[in-house]
């Protein structure tokens, strides 16, 4: 897809990165981890075609790679939204995974530019639209026009409104923190496994997952304009590497929510820490806390079960319960609740404020703090 170049929107920070999640419930018939695989474009809609090369033949090849691979995991189910060249609208695809009550929602593409720019990049849902991530939602999302039925489907959405693309974000919202997991192990295993150039985690307005009622994420592999990249990606091997570092992402995934842990236990000498006696930092009206982990499985709010913190509480969001330890309105207490939850092995340990009821960014909770 062609996109404009501007500076690099960033969405996600430390804190949402290594935030810990759990799929969805197990399907009763099944039992099964269900895993749908979309590659973008198909039929009429060739994608781009940067240096000769057919987004929708590569995507389709990678996707297809992806999911032999995954079937050879007897807990997975593996569902394509393609499996040949044919046309699927994009509102179909997400009825696809819905359809199947589906865990993960892969969609896999292709990149372009006008110059010479190269990496991947994988995408989550959110508002974040200014500069070129607005630019790849809008291409991505110009594909409705090849519908038949575009403004019956999509109720008058106009790709070229911002208005219109912070629109899509609500119905994924529940989800966005289970995506950035599987996107920021989907960036690493390009790096790491793969050797490529990584363009980030971001966050944009994409059609085809607004309304997926699971974890969902777009995949740029790499940019087909790019003369070496889209040579590499036009390749058999290439197209593997690619396909080994998405399933390996996805099977990680998988096996930290089977656990119920982080995939990374911080590595802290605790002997080595000098505590320092803080000032207590009270900011009224708001109480912290810090998430733990999340889960499918509804567990009791107790100490034991969380390797002996204390003041465990519950909340359910969806179909997954967040756990927390701590309740305070000292920032400064909180802090250090984040450190032992860290030392105690939960090393994804973020912060969350509620001001009443309702969950705010700590960043506005501390813009709250009397002078």
């Amino acid at each position: 897809m062609q996109t404009t170049l501007k500076p690099t929107i960033v969405f996600l920070s430390f804190l949402f990165i290594s935030t810990l999640t759990s799929y969805t419930t197990l399907h009763a018939q099944e039992d099964k981890f269900v895993v749908v695989l979309d590659a973008g474009h198909g039929g009429h809609d060739s994608g781009n075609v940067g240096n000769g090369h057919s987004e929708k033949n590569i995507a389709l090849k990678v996707t297809l790679e992806v999911g032999k691979e995954l079937e050879k995991n007897p807990d997975i189910k593996v569902i394509y939204t393609r499996k040949t060249d044919v046309f699927i609208e994009l509102h179909e695809r997400a009825n696809i995974a819905n359809r199947a009550d589906a865990d993960l929602f892969v969609s896999i593409h292709c990149n372009a530019h006008s110059s010479q720019a190269s990496g991947t990049e994988t995408f989550v849902l959110g508002e974040k639209n200014t500069g070129r991530n607005f630019e790849v939602a809008k291409k991505e999302n110009e594909v409705i026009f090849l519908e038949d039925n575009y403004e019956e489907n999509y109720a008058g959405f106009d790709p070229s409104s911002p208005e219109s693309t912070v629109a899509i974000t609500i119905e994924q919202e529940v989800y966005v923190e289970q995506s950035i997991v599987l996107a920021r192990k989907i960036e690493d295993n390009f790096i790491n496994k793969a050797k490529r150039k990584s363009r980030g985690l971001k966050q944009a307005s994409l059609l085809v997952i607004r309304n997926t009622y699971m974890p969902s994420v777009l995949v740029e592999v790499g940019f087909l304009t790019n003369n070496s990249e889209g040579n590499y990606l036009n390749t058999k091997a290439g197209q593997s590497k690619m396909a080994s570092a998405i399933k390996t992402a996805i099977l990680d995934y998988k096996k930290e929510l089977d656990q119920n842990v982080g995939s990374h236990i911080l590595n802290v000498d605790a002997e080595t820490m000098v505590e320092t006696e803080e000032s207590p930092r009270i900011i009224e009206g708001v109480t912290f806390k810090v998430q733990i982990a999340a889960s499918s499985r509804e567990l009791e709010a107790k100490s034991y079960n969380f390797k002996g913190l204390s003041d465990i509480s519950r909340e359910k969001s969806g179909t997954i319960y967040k756990y927390y330890c701590g309740n305070t309105s000292d920032y400064n207490k909180v802090k250090q609740l984040q450190n032992e939850a860290k030392l105690a092995g939960y090393s994804g340990a973020f912060i969350v404020a509620y001001q009443g009821n309702k969950k705010i960014d700590v960043a506005d909770a501390l813009k709250t703090e009397s002078n």
